[in-house]
């Protein structure tokens, strides 16, 4: 059996950034896949899943009722190596041209006060498996890469 993209990248080499994982093409449409790495693979510690399923429900909430990207987002969800997160948009896109979505997403993350959207038994299989104070510590650690990202951390090294 033929190895998936994501298993021929140098997860060695690889980290902390916004990289596009794949394009995918349905009829007239692309999907593009994005790779949101928080942590370095094989280095640092994975988040725990409390952190990623707050994470979860407060990324995706924000990309769906962004005004410019609601209509366009597919998918938001966490990686199974719990490193990071994937974020499915429509287009053909670059790293550098959502980096700006993606650094207004983990701000909302960071700054978020209140009830987690969806944290209730009503509207979530897993409502108890939440953690936003370390939400927001992630979403903070990610940030400081975002904000001093370069070249390196939006192309998957080599």
């Amino acid at each position: 059996m033929e190895k998936i993209a994501s298993f021929t990248i140098d997860h060695i080499k690889l980290q902390p950034g916004v990289y596009v994982s794949r394009y995918d093409r349905f009829k007239d449409v692309v999907i593009t896949t994005f790779d949101l790495r928080m942590t370095s693979p094989n280095e640092e510690p994975v988040m725990n899943t409390a952190e990623m399923h707050t994470i979860e429900h407060l990324a995706a909430t924000f990309s769906r009722n962004d005004k410019d990207y609601a209509d366009r987002t597919v998918y938001f969800g966490p990686m199974g190596c719990r490193t990071g997160f994937y974020l499915l948009l429509e287009g053909e896109l670059t790293s550098k041209e959502v980096l700006p979505f993606v650094t207004k997403m983990f701000e909302f993350v960071r700054d978020f006060e209140g009830d987690v959207p969806g944290a209730s038994a009503k509207d979530c299989g897993n409502y108890l498996d939440m953690n936003l104070p370390m939400a927001k510590y992630l979403a903070k650690k990610y940030l400081d890469v975002l904000y001093n990202i370069d070249d390196s951390r939006l192309v998957y090294p080599e």
